[in-house]
């Protein structure tokens, strides 16, 4: 029976892989590079004018990038697996650490550094998606490991067609939630482990640039270390067996092993051209609101995560300078603007204060989310209470008087406005992962639109099936190729999950451009408002979304 099935599919070793590598350390390199690359430019290259300007732009090259190299990690998972995508993409963010301390110019030493960091980064962030669907209970068949007859299929594709059906079972919202928590515990992994190394080299008798080369060495060496547990940990994943390399060029399995034609096994599904993949998977979020849900959340989670960590502690900054609040001028003193820590250091303290309230809350409230998305799958009462939470919370940061909590024109009220932008924040990340994962998990092995799609690639390849010396078609071509067996397992998606991963993060990196450049340019020409008034309108949008979801759904998952 249902209750007696396992939570997840993923053995605890797996399970616990994900929630402790995959998941924090996704984040705990990227806070680590974007928090020390100021120091990088300036202390160990001997850049003090134009120092904005060069990290902007290397941060704007990191995202740019990352636009691409999402859908193309994703895609490649769809071939190789998730397991070597993530060893890979660790892999690759060690030799971007190490090599980034090397330069000696911004461009192009340190530019090709961090293009390097952010192609390694963006395969782990989107395998940080791709990988759920994988350690939840459902299979991508609808079955589990037990369960292969076709009675029991049919049955459970008949569940998982419903949207709203079998709510109280929905271990991807919770398992979102986990993963949220641990993805929040990263950061503070490099807030209080990675970030104090330097000055804890310094204080050992080292000169500004060896700290920060030797602390580099020593996150590198930690980013070698993930490597290889994600490629021992997650080994065997249900889906993932019949990947690997050498199916990276391959256009299909049935030529490979014809034997196994009659298999019910997700990888004799035809692998399609990697553009194919990357449209179907773009076209389901039209098709499939849950999908298209979870891309619209992740471009709001991205975004989310730039307001906090960059326009917060800009507009204290700004408000000091503003006000004549800092102990000196750092337009005049030799570190700059980037030496914020000695010009501004009161700034600093309330900034990292008021982030620091909105990422406890949130590391807090995560598990809350998944739990509460287990229960309300077809309305997303959760995904829609955190939407009101950042439209309210970034409209009154924007007309804060004051930013500070104590003072004549300070207000404690700052601290509820920081719990409410928190609040979205996670509520974005772990809600949209859970909708996607579960979306993922739902689409119905009756869609005409995958079944037209599939059909065709598999009667295009039975016309080209195993030739012989001469060219010409084998008798061992595989005959049914369009029956139901095939059929019953397109809605597992396990080959176009990890595309689906991409173009959640390509929609991520949108949002992150758009709020960067767009809310960047408005800070300076308008008003330092200006970027929370643009996080208002995205959670505003999502929020209209998620409503008319619930407005519109019915026993179907596809609209």
């Amino acid at each position: 029976m249902a209750s007696h099935r396992p939570l997840f599919t993923a053995s605890r070793g797996q399970t616990l892989t994900y929630l402790l590598a995959v998941c924090p350390f996704s984040i705990a390199f990227l806070v680590f590079i974007n928090a020390t690359v100021s120091f990088i430019v300036t202390d160990l290259i001997g850049l003090h004018d134009g120092e904005g300007d060069a990290v902007g732009t290397l941060g704007f090259a990191d995202e740019l990038l990352a636009l691409a190299a999402c859908p193309l990690w994703g895609m490649l998972s769809d071939r190789v697996g998730v397991r070597h995508v993530c060893t890979v993409g660790y892999a690759i963010v060690a030799l971007a650490l190490v090599l980034f301390v090397q330069a000696k110019n911004i461009y192009p030493q340190l530019l090709l550094g961090r293009l390097l960091f952010s192609i390694g980064g963006s395969a782990v962030s989107t395998m940080v998606t791709a990988v759920l669907p994988a350690v939840t209970r459902k299979s991508f068949g609808g079955e589990t490991r037990q369960e292969s007859t076709e009675g029991t299929t049919h049955q459970d594709d008949s569940r998982l067609g419903q949207e709203g059906g079998n709510e109280s079972h929905s271990p991807s919202s919770r398992l979102a939630g986990f993963a949220g928590m641990f993805a929040g515990c990263g950061a503070l992994v490099s807030l209080a482990v990675f970030l104090p190394l330097p000055g804890r080299f310094q204080k050992s008798g080292m000169s500004p640039a060896q700290a920060l080369q030797y602390s580099y060495y020593i996150v590198a060496i930690v980013a070698v270390l993930v490597s290889v547990w994600c490629f021992i940990g997650l080994r065997n994943l249900l889906g993932e067996d019949r990947k690997g390399w050498r199916s990276l060029l391959l256009v299909s399995r049935h030529s490979q092993d014809p034997s196994n034609a009659h298999a019910n096994s997700p990888s004799l599904l035809p692998h399609m051209p990697y553009w194919k993949q990357a449209g179907i998977a773009l076209a389901l979020g039209f098709r499939n609101r849950s999908i298209g849900l979870g891309y619209l959340g992740g471009l709001v989670a991205r975004a989310s995560s730039v307001g906090i960590s960059l326009f917060i502690p800009l507009s204290v900054n700004r408000y000091y300078r503003a006000s004549g609040l800092c102990e000196g001028n750092p337009n005049t003193e030799p570190g700059g603007i980037g030496d914020i820590k000695r010009s501004c250091s009161k700034a600093y303290i309330l900034a990292s204060i008021l982030t620091g309230v909105s990422q406890l809350v949130a590391l807090i409230a995560a598990p809350a989310f998944g739990f509460l998305s287990e229960k309300s799958r077809r309305y997303h009462l959760p995904l829609l209470f955190a939407t009101l939470s950042g439209i309210t919370g970034y409209i009154a940061f924007a007309l804060l008087p004051s930013p500070q909590f104590k003072g004549e024109d300070g207000n404690p009220g700052v601290f509820v406005i920081m719990a409410l932008i928190g609040i979205s924040q996670i509520g974005a990340i772990v809600c949209s992962l859970a909708v996607l994962s579960n979306g993922i998990l739902s689409i119905s092995a009756s869609d005409q639109f995958l079944k037209q799609i599939y059909s065709s690639e598999a009667s295009h390849e039975a016309n080209q099936g195993p030739q012989d010396d001469n060219g010409d078609v084998t008798e061992q071509q595989p005959l049914l190729d369009t029956q139901p067996d095939q059929h019953r397992s397109l809605h597992q998606l396990p080959h176009l999950k990890g595309s689906i991963a991409g173009v959640y993060s390509l929609f991520g990196g949108a949002g992150i451009l758009f709020l960067t450049k767009v809310g960047g340019l408005l800070f300076d020409v308008l008003s330092p408002g200006a970027p929370f008034y643009i996080m208002a309108g995205f959670n505003g949008v999502l929020c209209l979304a998620v409503f008319v979801s619930g407005l519109l759904s019915k026993p179907s998952s596809v609209l």
